[in-house]
């Protein structure tokens, strides 16, 4: 191969028997791919990363998988990814199931996983306290409202992601400073935040050191990163750093990745590094190639070929399906209405494969219960059943399952729904019930906040409600959506793929418009994130009233690494073979193109929900009254929803408007006698109202139902100092700092406290601990000011009153303090 340049792969290199310049190029790309293990990594031939990329259908699971096995071959130590893996911490814990499957542990990366997984739900929980109602007068303006927003980009808090699709990069910024203030007070270490805020820059280096280890008892390590245009767009950049720099420490020389996806590799990030990376571009075969596959398999007569051509598209997948199998003459290629599929199954005698091969094409991913409900059969016929499944030409390995390749699967689809919609709809109601089986073992006893970080979890969900539309079951589509929006308040990853659920089941039962909701939810993700997702429903909910935005076919019976070493630093640019994107995908049946159209509508609770989302949006950018616009629309769907009321009487508090709180807040209560938060933000109300006596009540009621209710507690005292008790006002305090250690209001009222009761000294220990959390409080720093003043530390005192008013220059009370204090500096 030519110095610094990139080696240019061709077709499949399954076929290396294909005559031709495609099976030539596959040939060349598994043989560099050998050579290379052959080769000195300190060889300017040697290549470290290998991208194959290609259309679909065109094989690059099944070179990938090649690959593996001449890795193997030469002793390397391999792990195979695919888009199963939803993160960096996904893809390493990916790694290490793997590696310690061949006998190689890498504990301190299964361990560093373990804490990163304790502290990000040690995070979830911290992060539910900041939905309590914001404080008047909390530190940093706006702090409360950032941390929750940082916290909901992180995907951690249910309820508020659509916080981060508000905020402008400055308050975003502001936002992270104030998150890890606060989880550096609740963590043990600078690592555990760390972990919860950017865990790729604690684990990577972990796994660099690991990885150094296992390469004093293996020649090679070979990471294998398949579906790479799912996976990229996390993988990308960190495979980059990981490669070519020495952000995450130093890769030994003996590890060699291989990533495959549709799209080539980025020139704008990988461009320069051509001197150590191959790009193995996939094609589908010409017709001489696919004509010489053909031949060599014994299929030759003409009709037969020119079938055979049509239908594959010279893609790699069908000419597998077609000439892999057993020949039997142009009998088997006679019908041009039939489908490679079916032509497949007409060639195995044995009826039960027949019926397990179609059966094993209904559910999205496969293993042995999976297809024990799918083929209706017992769990020895199911283990039987796979093990041949398991073996046919376009079934792809992923771990210890196997997914059918889309390319095959969708006719396969296509042709059960045409020739049986009852016994379609049969299987996937059985699925169906089986996902949702299994889901609520997995829910059983366990706290619902913890199931969305369960991936087991939501993979039993999604499957569940993927078998439910292509049933068609009536409510299928508004559960969906349900599940959408709840996924928006995990983060925009989960969001991603309940939309990808819409997206496989509006193409899997040829629901277009389905198809293209999924397709216009998925961009608004793409563009505004998870805000965006929200309006777009709420556009087609407005819509709903005067056209169908959504139609449903209702006649179903009609349709049927490593360091960069200075030689890869120095050259640039690779060649690459461009890649000729062709399918095969047989048009549906003009039968399937009728569609009735029915509506969907939006249920007025997931509206409401909606609303609901949107408001606390609006509360994040200190824009309460439009947040009680929002929220009377929401309770214009649902009048009677305590949660809303709640919400909205907490915010119509916030703005002054006492009397509609109170009204709102009675009502949420008498509605929900357990809500807690309603409880605490009416006694708040009537403490405002002037109501000492109403507020200790409500807020009794609030503890009583939650002992630990950090920003309760301090409303209790607050009380507490109106019905002039101080020793009650200090153990609410004591009791708030307890439950909250990290909240710098908490910490300052105690201080406030402390001051007046005499105790200044243990006062500015109060306040050293709420700057300590919050730098930017500028109560505490004036409380201090005061409390250093009393004390005769004077000089103190007049630079934090400074400090005070340098960060609120509006500050009246701390500039009365300021002018006491310089009239006795001056006397």
């Amino acid at each position: 191969m030519t110095r610094g340049k990139g080696c240019a792969g061709g077709a499949w290199a399954g076929f290396s028997s294909g005559a031709g310049a495609a099976a030539d190029a596959g040939r060349a790309g598994r043989e560099l791919f050998r050579r290379n293990f052959g080769t000195s990594p300190d060889d300017e031939r040697h290549r470290f990363l290998f991208h194959v990329h290609g259309a679909a259908g065109v094989g690059k699971t099944r070179l990938v998988k090649e690959f593996e096995h001449l890795a193997r071959e030469q002793g390397a130590l391999t792990a195979y990814v695919d888009e199963t893996s939803g993160s960096v911490p996904e893809v390493l814990e990916a790694v290490c199931r793997q590696f310690a499957l061949r006998g190689h542990r890498l504990k301190d990366l299964e361990r560093t996983l373990a804490t990163h997984r304790e502290r990000r739900h040690e995070a979830e929980t911290a992060a539910l306290a900041a939905l309590d109602p914001a404080p008047d007068g909390a530190p940093s303006a706006g702090g409360m409202a950032l941390a929750r927003a940082g916290l909901a980009g992180l995907g951690l808090v249910p309820g508020v992601a659509p916080f981060t699709a508000v905020l402008d990069p400055e308050q975003l910024a502001h936002g992270a400073d104030r998150l890890r203030t606060v989880l550096a007070a609740r963590f043990r270490s600078h690592e555990d935040v760390r972990l919860v805020l950017d865990p790729a820059s604690v684990l990577t280096p972990v796994l660099a050191d690991e990885l150094d280890a296992v390469a004093s008892d293996v020649p090679w390590t070979v990471l294998l990163l398949d579906t790479y245009e799912r996976t990229g767009p996390f993988l990308d950049a960190w495979l980059h750093d990981l490669l070519t720099t020495d952000r995450y420490g130093v890769l030994p020389d003996t590890v060699v990745v291989v990533t495959a996806g549709r799209h080539p590799a980025d020139p704008a990030r990988w461009g320069t590094f051509a001197d150590f990376m191959t790009s193995l571009p996939l094609q589908p075969f010409t017709e001489a190639e696919a004509r010489g596959l053909l031949a060599e398999r014994g299929v030759t007569a003409e009709p037969v070929v020119a079938e055979a051509l049509r239908l594959t598209g010279g893609l790699p997948v069908l000419l597998s399906t077609i000439a892999g199998t057993r020949p039997g003459g142009p009998e088997y290629i006679s019908d041009p209405s039939a489908t490679a599929v079916e032509r497949f199954l007409k060639w195995e005698q044995d009826p039960g494969h027949r019926a397990a091969a179609l059966a094993g094409a209904l559910p999205r991913l496969l293993d042995v219960d999976v297809l024990a409900v799918a083929a209706d059969c017992d769990a020895q016929r199911a283990d039987e059943l796979y093990s041949w499944v398991a073996t046919l030409p376009f079934v792809d390995r992923l771990g210890g399952r196997i997914r059918y390749h889309d390319i095959v699967r969708a006719p396969m689809l296509r042709l059960q729904r045409g020739r049986s919609p009852r016994a379609w709809t049969d299987g996937h109601t059985r699925l169906a019930q089986a996902f949702r089986r299994w889901r609520e073992e997995t829910e059983s006893g366990r706290d619902t906040a913890t199931l969305w970080l369960d991936e087991t979890w939501c993979e039993l969900r999604l499957g569940e409600l993927y078998h439910r539309l292509c049933a068609d079951d009536p409510a299928a589509v508004s559960d969906s959506l349900w599940g959408l929006v709840e996924a928006c308040d995990q983060g925009e990853a989960l969001a991603a793929r309940w939309i990808r659920v819409l997206e496989d089941a509006g193409r899997d039962v040829f629901m277009p418009e389905v198809s293209t909701w999924g397709d216009r939810l998925s961009t608004a993700l793409a563009s505004g994130g998870t805000q965006a997702v929200l309006d777009t429903l709420l556009e087609w909910a407005g819509s709903a009233h005067s056209s169908e935005p959504w139609q449903r076919g209702a006649d179903r019976a009609s349709r049927p690494r490593r360091r960069a070493s200075s030689p890869r630093r120095r050259r640039a640019s690779a060649d690459t073979v461009s890649v000729r994107d062709a399918a095969a995908d047989p048009s549906p049946s003009q039968a399937a193109r009728h569609v009735t159209p029915v509506t969907a509508t939006i249920p007025p609770p997931l509206l409401a929900r909606i609303h609901r989302d949107r408001a606390l949006a609006h509360a994040a950018r200190h824009d309460r009254m439009a947040a009680v616009a929002e929220l009377g629309r929401a309770l214009a769907l649902t009048p009677d929803d305590p949660r809303t009321l709640g919400l909205r009487g907490e915010f119509l508090r916030a703005v002054g408007l006492l009397t509609e709180a109170a009204a709102d807040l009675e009502r949420a209560t008498a509605l929900d006698p357990a809500d807690a938060y309603a409880w605490a933000s009416l006694g708040a109300t009537r403490l405002a109202l002037r109501h000492p006596e109403g507020a200790r009540t409500a807020l009794d009621r609030a503890l009583a139902l939650k002992p630990d209710y950090g920003w309760a507690l301090v409303r209790r005292a607050r009380v507490a100092r109106e019905l002039g008790d101080p020793e009650g006002r200090l153990s609410a305090l004591d009791r708030a700092v307890a439950a909250d250690p990290g909240s710098a209001w908490a910490h300052c009222e105690r201080g406030d406290a402390l001051h007046a009761a005499d105790r200044d000294q243990e006062a500015l220990d109060a306040y050293d601990r709420a700057l300590a959390l919050d730098p930017g409080y500028a109560s505490a720093y004036a409380s201090r000011g005061v409390a250093h003043h009393r004390l005769g530390h004077l000089d103190q005192a007049l630079a934090d009153l400074d400090r005070a008013l340098e960060l609120n220059p509006s500050y009246a009370w701390a500039r009365e303090r300021r002018d006491a204090v310089v009239r006795d500096l001056d006397g």
